[in-house]
């Protein structure tokens, strides 16, 4: 922020500091720095030409103007809320979650679990084996296989996964192949490579065959346990192993809708949280 412009994001950061009584208790809320928060109210400051607070070392006391802004600022945010609210007063936030074909099948089968009691919140599920870019905001939550990289991103990371073959009894000896740009589908192509007799481009679609008793499917256990009419097979593989992670953006991960979603996403996929 330079010297002469003061924005709303530091107005907000601002009431929570005066509403917390200080830097640690505001940091909390906000989930900056009480360091971050100390240089805002000092650029805040002085970009408005007045000084808000009495700084104490059990605090920060407001002074006669920052209780004036407060006042004036309280009315602007219901005014704010009040505009941004949904009609009939439903103000469910949308959280988009992002993940591959298996995770998202998973997560679908336990939607109550996530969209609360009454609900609290519109989940919108993006289902894509390309990664898409949280730092851009084309998702708010994506499920990885792989930690976070970048400044903007942060992650929360899950229980392993693991990849087995899975079949019906008296299904063909034969493998399922699919055509897709995964680690697993890389791995089947080089297993099979062209003697797979029927070949699919979606990853659904070989659990719909192997229920069908057409074949072997290659399907993470966490999938592959769930069907009662399948068995394993054969032994999981161990290259296919890695670990899985939630991601967010630094800036998103204390909304309390996100922080919600977050919790109950690991209490439906982490084996540990059970």
């Amino acid at each position: 922020m330079d010297e002469t412009t003061t924005g709303w994001d530091d107005l907000h950061l601002f009431l929570a500091v005066a509403r917390e009584g200080g830097l640690s208790p505001a940091a909390r809320t906000t989930g900056r720095s009480p360091a971050t928060l100390g240089r805002r109210m000092l650029a805040l400051e002085r970009s408005m030409r007045r000084e808000l607070f009495v700084r104490h070392e059990r605090g920060y006391e407001l002074t006669a103007d920052a209780r004036d802004l407060v006042a004036e600022l309280t009315a602007i945010e219901a005014r704010i809320t009040r505009l941004t609210a949904a009609p009939g007063g439903a103000e469910r936030p949308l959280v988009k979650v992002s993940a591959g074909t298996w995770t998202t099948l998973a997560l679908l089968e336990r939607l109550d679990d996530f969209i609360g009691t009454p609900a609290d919140i519109r989940l919108r599920f993006v289902s894509s084996e390309a990664r898409l870019d949280i730092a851009r905001r084309e998702v708010v939550i994506g499920i990885r296989n792989a930690r976070p990289t970048g400044d903007s991103l942060t992650g929360r990371s899950l229980s392993r996964v693991e990849f087995a073959p899975y079949a019906k009894d008296g299904a063909p000896d034969r493998w399922i192949k699919v055509m897709a740009d995964t680690p697993s589908a890389r791995w089947l192509d080089r297993k099979v490579g062209n003697d797979a007799v029927c070949e699919v481009n979606s990853p659904r679609n070989s659990l719909d065959l192997a229920l069908k008793g057409k074949g072997m499917a290659l399907l993470p256990t966490f999938i592959g346990e769930r069907q009662s009419e399948l068995r394993q097979v054969g032994a999981t593989i161990p290259e296919l192993a890695h670990d899985r992670w939630i991601v967010t953006h630094q800036d998103d991960r204390h909304l309390p809708e996100v922080r919600r979603t977050i919790d109950r996403l690991c209490r439906a996929l982490d084996d540990r949280f059970r």
